[in-house]
């Protein structure tokens, strides 16, 4: 089932802010932070207000249809999410994001983790940064980064 059907069968409207966001963050490369996902929508929507654009990553992302991330520049941001269990990783010279499938490999540092905080843990997120292929063949071949 696609984002619109989804809210709607949850009772929420469709309305044009939402699918103004989801229409920006669809077009994204990298993760944009919600002041540039409303500069970029309200180049198509002139009424979208800032609050609505963070309600409605708020409602998105509550239903795992966009993901919050840590940007190089310490602000967040958020991505659209793939189906199923994924994590992002982000190139910390260009700012281009990709997912990677999660797995459950993460048990054995969960245990370590609950034995020693006595937590329980029941959710994670994990976000991994480094350089992609594009940044590290400009910076072999000399380029300017």
């Amino acid at each position: 089932m696609d984002w619109e059907g989804r809210l709607s069968s949850e009772g929420l409207r469709v309305t044009a802010p939402r699918r103004v966001v989801m229409d920006v963050l669809s077009g994204a490369r990298e993760p944009l932070a919600p002041h540039e996902i409303w500069e970029q929508g309200r180049r198509v929507h002139r009424t979208l207000g800032l609050v609505t654009v963070y309600r409605t990553l708020s409602l998105l992302e509550r239903f795992s249809w966009v993901r919050r991330v840590h940007r190089a520049d310490g602000c967040h941001g958020y991505l659209l999410c793939s189906a199923g269990h994924a994590h992002a990783i982000i190139c910390r010279d260009c700012g281009q994001a990709a997912e990677f499938p999660g797995t459950d490999d993460l048990g054995g540092l969960i245990a370590d983790v609950e034995a020693s905080t006595g937590y329980r843990v029941d959710s994670h997120l994990l976000q991994l940064s480094g350089q992609c292929a594009q940044c590290r063949a400009r910076r072999v071949a000399g380029e300017p980064e």
